[in-house]
């Protein structure tokens, strides 16, 4: 007490508040708070969804949700970023690591087909966060919920050893059991008899090697589009996103046909509604009503919408012709129909018949949803005809696990991926490979801009980087492959496909014949991907996502009972 006073001279009540529950994602430490209402802003302008506000004035002032909930933007991770104080965190990360303690490899996210430009942190083998890199032509500074969360999806269900089938179960075996294995059935078997199916995140340089693989065993029957997607046959114009990301800030009209981009490409999305605030956009959906955080007229959801627009009979066929730059959005579900390839083709029709097609402006444009499509595409890994499974004796799943695999009947299934989904339930031999964060491999996203990812941490394990796995098989079934490292793999992939070599550059395309006419079903267009937060093997093995899943199903059973 001889140093001063024993009371505070300050005569006003302090003032506390309380932790806000923003849901499984966003921590709260509210007492840092400072009242900038970057975190309302960015909700408000940028996500399109108004949850977070002020409540109270003057000294009573708290910012927080309305009504106590998750936040249920696909973005709202970003205002972790966005923070000048800490007062928003993310929870999965929260008290883990220190930043210096991480070791930080700039990369691609594969989460959807966009290539969001990420930087991955890790300590040892383990990936702690993912957060955004600034690229203006990509996403900018934003990423989605699940490529900043999803990354904890990569400690489970990995596989780190072979497995092979014995007795009608899986037993953990050696890399030379499990080629041996291999090389037995693949012995006196016709080349028209084995297939190849790469999944959704399949790098460019293991589909290559694989192709090639099953070129030298005598079979042309590799895919790429593990939906059934009735496309890439004809003009590689067919399948990009012609107008560029960057574009969609050109437009003055869009038609979206068949797709919900606020699940299947958050971060397009929020670029759509930043061009639509900036007003003149008129934008119309034919599809599945949603709520697309901007305007829209909703024209039906059905093909004959389609062809009533096509035939200029819809009221929006005149807003396109009037428009100086107009533009289709072509969902990636609405090409993975029986009449996909005719769907294809109307909306070429309705591009050239609209003036969509100029010397500086394609307004044609796909939006994928998997990061391995154009790629694949470009690629050719498709097969000269439809597969018929019934006919094929041993498949290859390259990451594969969104495929029925009853359609595989009694096929000997080999395995190469990185987690315990269903590819590997059903495989009778598991090559362990690497994900995304633990490899140098090339990805075209969906407007056909060509990136690298980077080995942030060494596959756990037994595991091998994929093209390494195919390379030391072709050794072993006698038909080696022409390389023996990734740079002599690489000189003979851009050979090949000249447009993987342009790094971070849109190759355009030139315009050009694809899809084919005939009749559309009388059926209404329904989005295939219904939850966000699990769409891939890392993402269906994250607690997060998980926990992300349960909290939006909770909410839309309390907004039902209160509708």
């Amino acid at each position: 007490m001889g140093f001063g006073g024993d009371r505070s001279r300050y005569g006003e009540a302090k003032r506390s508040v309380g932790d806000k529950d923003l849901g499984p994602l966003v921590s709260t430490v509210m007492t840092r708070c400072i009242h900038c209402t970057r975190c309302i802003r960015f909700a408000t302008e940028i996500a399109g969804v108004p949850e977070l506000g002020a409540t109270g004035r003057g000294e009573h002032m708290e910012v927080g949700t309305y009504v106590e909930k998750a936040l249920s933007s696909e973005l709202s991770g970003n205002i972790i970023d966005l923070c000048p104080v800490g007062a928003l965190t993310s929870k999965p990360y929260a008290f883990n690591a220190r930043s210096w303690e991480l070791k930080k490899t700039e990369s691609i996210d594969v989460m959807d087909a966009l290539g969001s430009n990420i930087r991955v942190d890790t300590r040892g083998s383990e990936v702690l966060r993912v957060i955004p890199r600034n690229n203006d032509d990509v996403n900018e500074e934003w990423i989605s919920d699940k490529t900043r969360f999803a990354c904890d999806g990569l400690r489970y269900q990995r596989l780190d050893q072979p497995f092979l089938r014995k007795n009608g179960k899986l037993k953990v075996c050696s890399w030379s059991e499990a080629f041996k294995a291999i090389t037995k059935k693949v012995k006196g078997v016709d080349g028209k008899q084995i297939a190849a199916i790469a999944g959704d995140q399949a790098d460019c340089e293991t589909m290559y090697a694989l192709k090639l693989l099953l070129k030298k065993l005598g079979s042309t029957n590799v895919e790429c589009r593990q939906d059934g997607a009735k496309i890439g046959k004809g003009a590689r114009s067919g399948y990009l996103f012609n107008s560029t990301i960057v574009g969609i800030e050109k437009t003055d009209a869009i038609l979206i046909v068949g797709s919900n981009p606020r699940i299947e490409s958050p971060v397009l999305n929020a670029r759509i509604r930043k061009r639509f605030l900036q007003g003149g956009l008129e934008v119309a959906l034919i599809g599945e009503q949603v709520d697309l955080t901007y305007e829209y007229e909703h024209l039906g959801v059905d093909t004959d919408t389609l062809l009533d627009l096509s035939s200029g009979l819809n009221k929006f066929a005149k807003t396109l012709k009037k428009a100086k730059k107009p533009m289709i959005i072509l969902g990636s579900s609405a090409l993975a129909r029986t009449d996909g390839s005719a769907i294809l083709a109307e909306a070429r029709k309705i591009a050239e018949d609209n003036d969509m097609i100029l010397d500086d402006w394609n307004g044609f444009n796909v939006l994928h949803t998997a990061a391995s499509r154009v790629g694949g595409l470009d690629l050719g890994f498709m097969p000269d005809q439809d597969i018929l499974f019934d006919e094929i004796d041993i498949v290859f799943l390259l990451g594969a696990d969104e495929i029925n695999m009853e359609t595989l009947g009694d096929a000997f299934v080999v395995y190469i991926g990185h987690h315990g989904d269903a590819g590997a339930h059903r495989a009778d031999v598991v090559l362990p490979g690497a994900a995304y964060t633990e490899k140098n491999a090339t990805y075209m996203n969906l407007e056909g801009r060509a990136q690298r990812t980077q080995l942030a941490a060494f596959p756990l394990g037994e595991a091998k980087e994929d093209w390494t796995i195919i390379r030391a098989l072709s050794a072993e079934l006698k038909v080696a492959l022409p390389f023996d490292s990734l740079a002599e793999l690489r000189v003979d992939m851009i050979k090949d496909t000249p447009t993987l070599g342009n790094l971070d550059e849109v190759t355009e395309a030139e315009w050009g014949m694809f899809g084919k006419k005939g009749p559309m079903m009388a059926e209404n267009f329904i989005n295939s991907m219904q939850n966000f937060f699990m769409t891939d093997p890392i993402s269906r093995a994250s607690k997060t996502m998980a926990a992300s899943t349960k909290e939006r199903i909770k909410d839309k059973k309390v907004s039902a009972n209160h509708g």
